[in-house]
């Protein structure tokens, strides 16, 4: 088994794998000013990858925002993924043609998105299926709706794509416990060398933040990622008796996920949460006139980079009594991480500097070191190939001193397992 690294090994984003030159594991996108794509792949077109079959783990963009250019021209390979995968990566693909649609920077049309639905081939957990001769298992990820790790077997060797993990349970999901056998594990390290406060505790400080914030008189905005961050936030409000505003694509993505309950940990609490809050129309300057109030809400981008957060962040950021707060990862060199690097951000093309209370929550959907290394204890006689990531090669190392077979593939790489 021959498996080459087309994108995510080293860095966060651009997933894609692909297996003896025939199967693909993830096609995604790197976000960024200007996307970058998996090797074989430019802005616009140029497509040199041609799978025979298409197996995608879970519908985040950097790991599905490529695949309807798979579809390009003649190509139709089958693409297999659960339910909530198959629902969000058309979702996520409408919304990357919107952005950049007219530029050079996407690269597929309206015509390969529809071409998904004459593709696409849905399956459950635990359900073995073949996929371009090779036999192909979905094990629950415990990451976000729908996410699973990818178990592939030629007859000889049996391959695990753990792809975005987490062993401990959300209010929105259960963390991972099945440990399928296998010889080689290619194991995600997004945060191989942090490890989580508590997030029960992380919980009581964030409840008790909002519920301040609006009792002396302040506004907070909650910028949120879309597809599974909002929910798990509409979860906690809910919890802990706080209402709350939800804008964004979020809304779309929570009655996404309400029509498929058995991806979900509790369906109830997520209608509960639901009718918790009040989804924002945007029509008329409602958001101007709910930026006013004394409340909390939860909108996309989570990065700050667009979205309704563009108009909120702009109507609280001058009183020191409102309170922005931050709820996932900040990349580098995104308005979200200048916020809280500096205290100040470009939010609509304009630098605002922000008199706005600033904070951060780690509601990570990922495995932290602890996770990571319990997850892989399970596997100590496997080769680990390290991946999605930005120290893939000094986690590789610390496996290696810790007795493992282990190593971190390079960008285009070929490994022979």
């Amino acid at each position: 088994m021959e498996i080459q690294f087309l994108g995510g090994a080293g860095e966060v984003g651009r997933s894609a794998i692909a297996v003896d030159d025939s199967l693909l594991l993830d096609f995604g996108l790197l976000t960024g000013t200007r996307p970058q794509f998996p090797a074989g792949l430019s802005g616009g077109g140029g497509i040199g990858v041609d799978p025979d079959a298409v197996v995608v783990s879970h519908g985040h963009l950097d790991h599905v925002g490529a695949v309807p250019s798979l579809l390009s021209g003649d190509r139709r390979p089958p693409i297999h993924w659960t339910p909530p995968t198959a629902e969000l990566t058309r979702l996520l693909a409408r919304d990357t043609l919107k952005l950049h649609g007219g530029s050079y920077d996407c690269p597929f049309t309206e015509e390969e998105i529809r071409r998904l639905s004459e593709v696409s081939v849905r399956h459950g957990y635990r359900e073995t299926f073949e996929a371009a001769g090779y036999e192909v298992t979905f094990y629950p990820a415990g990451h976000i709706p729908g996410s699973a790790h990818v178990l592939v077997s030629d007859g000889d060797t049996r391959l695990l794509y753990t792809a975005d993990f987490h062993t401990d349970d959300q209010r929105l999901l259960s963390g991972t416990t099945d440990r399928p056998d296998a010889d080689v594990v290619i194991c995600e390290s997004t945060y191989s060398d942090v490890l989580h406060d508590d997030r029960r505790e992380i919980e009581r400080r964030f409840a008790e933040s909002l519920r301040t914030t609006v009792w002396e008189g302040g506004t907070v905005v909650v910028p949120a990622f879309a597809i599974g961050r909002t929910q798990e936030v509409m979860l906690v409000c809910e919890a802990h008796d706080i209402d709350c505003y939800v804008d964004g694509m979020g809304k779309r993505v929570t009655n996404l996920f309400r029509n498929y309950p058995d991806y979900v940990r509790d369906p109830e609490a997520l209608r509960r949460a639901k009718s918790n809050a009040r989804f924002v129309t945007g029509r008329d300057g409602q958001r101007k006139r709910i930026a006013d109030q004394n409340t909390v809400i939860v909108t996309t981008s989570g990065m700050l980079s667009g979205g309704p957060a563009m108009t909120y962040i702009p109507e609280i950021r001058g009183r020191p009594t409102n309170k922005i707060t931050m709820t996932g990862y900040q990349v580098e060199g995104t308005p979200g991480r200048d916020l809280l690097d500096t205290g100040s951000a470009e939010i609509d093309g304009r630098r605002m500097p922000v008199s706005a209370q600033v904070e951060s929550y780690d509601f990570s959907a990922h495995a932290d070191r602890e996770g990571l290394l319990a997850f892989l204890d399970s596997y100590r006689e496997s080769e680990v190939l390290v991946n999605h990531g930005d120290r893939c090669g000094a986690f590789a190392e610390e496996l290696r001193a810790d007795g493992y077979e282990a190593s971190a593939p390079e960008f285009g790489e070929t490994v022979e397992v």
